[in-house]
C-alpha cells in the first residue's frame, strides 16, 4: 500500500496536496455546430451558465483536409461540428470571446497545425499578445491510425508536424499545451482500460523521443504536455485507472527521459465521459451513467472534466441536454463534498491493489511496443489496431449473451419508449457556409495565394519547421483545404 501523500512524486493520489479544495477542475464542454455563429452562440451560452474552458469540435472535413466546397466534404459539412475553412470562420466561432481570457481546447489532430494558425491569427487581428493564449491541442495524430481515421499523411511526417507544433509553441505560445495525448479514442474504439493507458503511454514516448530528436528539452516541452482520458462505467476500475495513469507518466519521464522538472513530471489529464457507453434508447438512463462516470474522473483527480449530454448518441446536444450535463458536474463540484478531500480512496485495499495491476499490466503492454520498434512501427504494422478490434469484438459478444448487462437495451427495455426531440442540421446553413467560401475566394489575390502555398511546400521540402509559413499564408488568405493540399504534395497520403 503506497505511503505517498497528494502532491508529491509519483503523483499517484494527485497532483496537488489539496486538490479541488484550493481549485475546481475545468468544466470544458465540447461544441460545434453547422455553422460558426451557432457554435459561438453555443460558446456564449455555455460560459454564461458557468462553463470556464471551451472546448471545440470540428467537422469532419475540417479534421481531414477539406474545405466546405470541396467534393469530398458532400454531406458532411457541419454534421459533427463546426467547419472552418478559412479564417472568417475562425472570427465568427470566436466572436466577443475574449481569446487572452479563455481557455480553448481543439479536438483537432491531422490538420492542428492550420487550426492553431487560424487562432493565432485571429489573436494578431484583434491586437492580442499571443503569449497570453491560453489552451490545448489535441494534436495527437498516432492515435487516428488505430482508433479515429482522420489522418491525412503517413505517420513520419505526421510526426514531424506534431514535433513542428512543440518548438513553435515552446517559443511562441509558452502557455499553450502543445498535445493532448489521447486514450479517449482508443477506449471509444473498443479498447480495454488497460489497452488504453498501454497505448496512449506508447504513444506519447513516441511524441517525446521524436521532440528530443530534435533537440527539444523534456524539462521545458514535457511541462505543456497533456493527456486525454475516457472515463467508463466501471466505477471503481476507472478511479484506479486514472491514478495509476499518474505514476506511470512519472516513471516513465523521470527513469527513460531523465526528467527533473517537476512540472513535466506530471500527468496532467483532460476526462470526457464515455460515448461509447450512451444508448439511442432509453436515453434518460445515460445522465445516470453519465454523473457516475464523471463523478471517477473527479474522485481519481482529473484536471478538466467534459460530461457527455443525454441525446449524444442520437444527434447534436440540444440547449437543455447541454445545459443539463453542466450541471451534472456543478452539481458534483458544490452539493457532494467529495472536493473536500485530495484522493479520498487512498489507502483502500482494492483500489490500491487495482492501481498496481494497472501500474503492471501498461508496462508491460509498453515493453510489448517497445519490442516491435516502438509506437510508429506497431502502428505500421496494425498491431495496436488488431489488439483494440479483437477486445471490441470480445465486449459486443459479451453483450449480445446478456454477460455484460446494458440497461434498456439487453435488460430491462423500456416497451413504451417515446422518441426524443433532437437537434436539426438545417440544410441552408450547410448552402450559406458553402456560397460564402466560393464568393471568399472569388474575391481574394490568387496569385499573393499562390505564392505563399509555394513558400510553404518549400518549407516542408526542406523539413523546416511549417508554422511559420502556414500562419504567413492564412494572413494571405488561403484556405485549409489548400494549405492541407500543399502539405500533401510533399508528404503524401496515408
Amino acid at each position: 500500500m503506497t505511503l505517498e501523500k497528494p502532491g508529491e512524486f509519483p503523483y499517484t493520489r494527485g497532483l496537488y496536496k489539496n486538490m479541488y479544495k484550493d481549485k475546481l477542475w475545468t468544466m470544458r464542454q465540447y461544441a460545434g455546430y453547422t455553422t460558426a455563429e451557432e457554435s459561438n452562440n453555443r460558446f456564449k451560452f455555455l460560459l454564461e451558465n458557468g462553463v470556464n474552458g471551451l472546448s471545440v469540435a470540428f467537422d469532419l472535413p475540417t479534421q481531414i483536409g477539406f474545405d466546405s466546397d470541396h467534393f469530398m466534404a458532400q454531406g458532411e459539412v457541419g454534421k459533427v461540428g463546426v467547419p472552418i475553412s478559412y479564417l472568417k470562420n475562425m472570427e465568427d466561432l470566436f466572436r466577443d470571446i475574449p481569446l487572452d481570457k479563455v481557455s480553448t481546447s481543439m479536438t483537432i489532430n491531422a490538420t492542428a497545425p492550420v487550426l492553431l494558425g487560424f487562432y493565432v491569427s485571429l489573436a494578431m487581428k484583434k491586437n492580442i499578445n499571443i503569449k497570453k493564449l491560453h489552451g490545448t491541442l489535441q494534436n495527437d495524430i498516432l492515435k487516428e491510425y488505430i482508433a479515429r481515421g482522420t489522418y491525412i499523411y503517413p505517420p513520419r511526417p505526421s510526426l514531424k508536424l506534431v514535433t513542428d507544433i512543440f518548438e513553435y509553441c515552446s517559443i511562441s505560445l509558452p502557455n499553450w499545451n502543445t498535445i493532448s495525448i489521447s486514450g479517449y479514442h482508443i477506449r471509444e474504439a473498443g479498447s480495454t482500460a488497460v489497452q488504453e493507458l498501454g497505448f496512449t503511454f506508447s504513444n506519447a514516448i513516441a511524441y517525446v523521443q521524436s521532440a528530443i530528436d530534435k533537440g527539444l528539452d523534456p524539462n521545458i516541452f514535457g511541462q505543456r504536455i497533456s493527456f486525454f482520458l475516457n472515463a467508463h462505467n466501471g466505477f471503481l476500475e476507472e478511479i484506479s485507472k486514472f491514478r495509476a495513469a499518474r505514476k506511470i507518466w512519472a516513471k516513465i519521464m523521470s527513469e527513460r527521459f531523465g526528467v527533473t522538472s517537476e512540472k513535466a513530471l506530471m500527468f496532467r489529464f483532460h476526462t470526457q465521459t464515455g460515448g461509447s457507453t450512451l444508448t439511442a434508447s432509453d436515453i434518460e438512463n445515460n445522465t445516470v451513467r453519465t454523473t457516475m462516470q464523471a463523478l471517477s474522473a473527479v474522485l481519481g483527480g482529473t484536471q478538466s472534466l467534459h460530461t457527455n449530454s443525454k441525446d449524444e448518441a442520437l444527434s447534436l446536444p440540444s440547449t437543455e441536454t447541454a445545459r443539463l450535463a453542466l450541471r451534472t458536474q456543478q452539481i458534483i463540484a458544490y452539493e457532494s463534498g467529495v472536493t473536500k478531500y485530495a484522493d479520498p480512496f487512498g489507502g483502500s485495499y482494492l483500489v490500491e491493489d487495482m492501481t498496481e495491476k494497472y501500474i503492471e499490466k501498461t508496462f508491460e503492454i509498453i515493453e510489448n511496443i517497445d519490442d516491435l520498434g516502438g509506437a510508429v512501427s506497431a502502428i505500421e504494422n496494425n498491431y495496436m489496431e488488431d489488439e483494440i478490434s479483437s477486445s471490441a469484438y470480445e465486449y459486443q459478444k459479451q453483450v449480445e449473451n446478456c454477460k455484460k448487462i446494458i440497461i434498456g437495451v439487453n435488460k430491462y427495455e423500456d416497451k413504451n419508449k417515446k422518441d426524443p426531440d433532437l437537434q436539426e442540421i438545417d440544410p441552408k446553413k450547410v448552402k450559406d457556409q458553402i456560397e460564402a467560401l466560393k464568393r471568399f475566394k472569388d474575391n481574394r489575390n490568387s496569385i499573393q495565394v499562390i505564392q505563399e502555398l509555394k513558400k510553404l511546400e518549400e518549407s516542408a521540402k526542406n523539413n523546416m519547421n511549417v508554422m511559420p509559413n502556414i500562419i504567413s499564408c492564412i494572413n494571405k488568405d488561403c484556405t485549409l483545404g489548400e494549405i492541407s493540399d500543399s502539405l500533401r504534395k510533399i508528404f503524401g497520403e496515408y
